[in-house]
């Protein structure tokens, strides 16, 4: 509240009279219960910072009926590891194992840019037409759609042994979004494949 104190003053000098000189005094303390009240206000209403998540939508159990069938020519697998390695193989018999990383110019993403060209280039085509508005979002979603559909598209196996980090899966999802991947499975890692990622770590040392 603001307080008014009287200084004096009104008195006559050469018989003249002084005004009087008023001063002010402003009190804060209603201010500290204002401040804490607002401070209330902010953290009940405020929402706060939620962990960032990525939504992977994986399909019921009692909704598989059959397992997919691939063509051994377009099968990948690829399995994550740690220091960031990834070992990559094609094929289903007799796979040849190769190491790589998640460098964006000689890792996975050169891989699967060679390997799903046909698609990339298919796709890149469809988004050319719908930024000349020839088609719309729609249709270029069915068309897409239909390529990833196809029995000579790639499908990758993505797999992680146990020392592969959830970082590692997301970045793997990344660059399959990014190469335009549209068929690939997360799926458990087997001892056959553990004993060819020390065979290829053996080779690589």
């Amino acid at each position: 509240m603001a307080e008014i104190s009287d200084s004096g003053g009104g008195k006559k000098k050469g018989g003249k009279v002084r005004a009087k000189k008023m001063s002010t005094k402003i009190d804060f303390t209603p201010m500290v219960d204002l401040g804490f009240l607002l401070i209330t206000f902010f953290m009940l209403t405020t929402t706060l910072l939620k962990p960032q998540t990525m939504k992977i939508t994986m399909p019921e159990k009692d909704q598989i009926q059959d397992s997919t069938k691939i063509k051994e020519s377009t099968a990948m697998t690829v399995i994550l590891s740690e220091r960031n390695r990834i070992y990559y193989y094609f094929g289903i018999t007799d796979p040849q194992v190769e190491i790589t990383n998640y460098d964006a110019t000689k890792g996975i993403r050169k891989v699967l840019k060679e390997k799903n060209k046909r698609n990339i280039d298919q796709i890149d085509a469809l988004r050319a037409k719908v930024a000349k508005k020839q088609i719309t979002q729609e249709q270029y979603k069915e068309e897409v759609g239909k390529i990833n559909a196809d029995r000579n598209s790639l499908m990758v196996l993505v797999k992680a042994d146990d020392k592969a980090t959830y970082k590692n899966l997301i970045d793997m999802l990344d660059e399959l979004k990014i190469n335009d991947v549209g068929k690939y499975a997360i799926v458990d890692i087997t001892d056959a494949e553990k004993e060819l990622l020390a065979a290829a770590e053996a080779n690589a040392q």
